[in-house]
């Protein structure tokens, strides 16, 4: 089960961790295959009626649990889950994808799926040099969203050059257009860059319109996860 915390074991056994309540619940809710829980005693009466038939269910207690996972304390569950099966990236011109480049803290990398989930995006595209999606810490920080929101790990910028030329794409710049004075489609592709570097210039020269989110203060720069929220918002704000 430590193998798991690391990436090249989770690829080599198609399978990751999903650690706490929460995240436990969401994906025994969900399509994604459960292969083994581990859970406390308090917390398997808890969701006794919510268990799979047939699933393996080790009743251990909460400094066993901690110890297996990376979570600090865990008092609740954790589970092997199967890695899904992924879907055909094919962008659709009528919705609007999100796409990480180098982002590589895996709490921000979480918060992005999970607000891909909140605006209904059609998925989350991340660099091969992102977090790693099924880390611990990643699944974790989606709340539950790792079961609702495809996921793509791929070469951004050879994967933004072959879209087709009339589909936009659209990046955070300091020197782009004030979003709040722009009338957005969600539909394209908006892609967010680390923090401390923004976009790496292969992925902006693929862009086909800078957004500006201004500010009055003295800040440097705002978090990724909180810029993508502020624009996303922008892209839906006249949505019904």
């Amino acid at each position: 089960m430590h193998a798991l915390h690391l990436k090249k074991y989770r690829l080599r056994h198609g399978a990751f961790l999903v650690e706490g309540g929460k995240s436990v619940r969401e994906l025994l809710s969900s399509g994604i295959l459960t292969e083994r829980l581990l859970i406390t005693a308090e917390f398997n009466e808890k969701i006794q009626a919510e268990l799979p038939a047939g699933l393996p269910v080790d009743v251990v207690s909460e400094a066993e649990l901690t110890h297996l996972g990376t979570l600090s304390t865990n008092n609740t569950a954790l589970a092997i889950a199967r890695l899904p099966e992924e879907k055909p990236l094919l962008p659709d011109p009528n919705q609007l994808l999100l796409a990480l480049d180098e982002v590589r803290d895996p709490g921000n990398v979480g918060t992005l799926i999970r607000l891909a989930d909140w605006y209904g995006l059609a998925g989350v595209v991340c660099s091969d040099t992102c977090a790693d999606p099924w880390a611990p810490k990643t699944v974790a920080a989606t709340m539950g969203s790792f079961t609702r929101v495809p996921v793509w790990q791929r070469n951004l910028p050879e994967w933004l050059g072959s879209l087709a030329p009339e589909l936009p794409v659209y990046g955070a710049d300091l020197h782009g257009d004030n979003v709040h004075r722009l009338t957005l489609r969600p539909a394209g592709v908006l892609v967010m860059g680390s923090e401390s570097h923004g976009l790496t210039p292969p992925v902006e020269a693929c862009l086909t319109q800078r957004l500006h989110i201004p500010g009055r203060g003295q800040a440097e720069s705002l978090n990724v996860a909180v810029s993508a929220a502020i624009l996303l918002d922008n892209f839906y704000r006249n949505e019904q």
